[in-house]
Parts: structure tokens; sequence; C-alpha cells
């Protein structure tokens, strides 16, 4: 599948569900909106196998505005010691939903 690196500050969503996540940089998300009709599972949202801070990990992106969101687990955070702030390094890889 198609691989993805990158960096990007982490954000903290206050929403009504708070969550951490890493917003894709414009040009891979345009990238990964062009195979999202052959990887979405529905609502858009694309499955990863993702790497953080040494920390793999399975989840999927969420489209959001311009671009996806990487949604960054409390375990996976704490594991990599990243907070709100934090610029990461991403490895991502894009996969088939799991059946």
């Amino acid at each position: 599948m198609t691989q993805f690196r990158f960096e990007a500050e982490v954000i903290h969503w206050r929403g009504p569900s708070p969550f951490f996540f890493a917003p894709l940089p414009l040009n891979q998300a345009e990238d990964i909106r062009r195979l999202s009709k052959l990887l979405s599972y529905g609502w858009g949202v694309i499955p990863i196998d993702a790497t953080v801070g040494g920390v793999t990990f399975y989840t999927s992106l969420f489209p959001r505005d311009e671009t996806y969101l990487l949604p960054l687990k409390d375990a996976v955070r704490k594991k990599a010691g990243i907070t709100a702030g934090d610029t990461i390094a991403v490895e991502m890889t894009l996969r088939p939903p799991r059946q």
C-alpha cells in the first residue's frame, strides 16, 4: 500500500469528545483524497498503520476541512511521550479496511 512520512504539530480537539490529533500536510491530504474511494470504509475515514515516536498502531484518518486528522489515542501518546503542541514525525501506510 501507499506510504507517507510527514511532521505535524499535535492538536487537542476540545469538542464533545476531547481527543488529540496530528493534521496531515495539505499536499499529502490531496494524495490520500485521490485514493479514498478505494480505501474508505464509510464516512470518508481511511484505515492506516502508523508509527509515531517508535510506537506502531492501527487507526483511521478522519477527513476534516481540507485535510485529514490522525487520531492519537492516549495509550499511544503516553507510550511515545507526546502531547498537544509537540511536533511529531509520522510514518504511515494506507491499507484496505479490516474485514
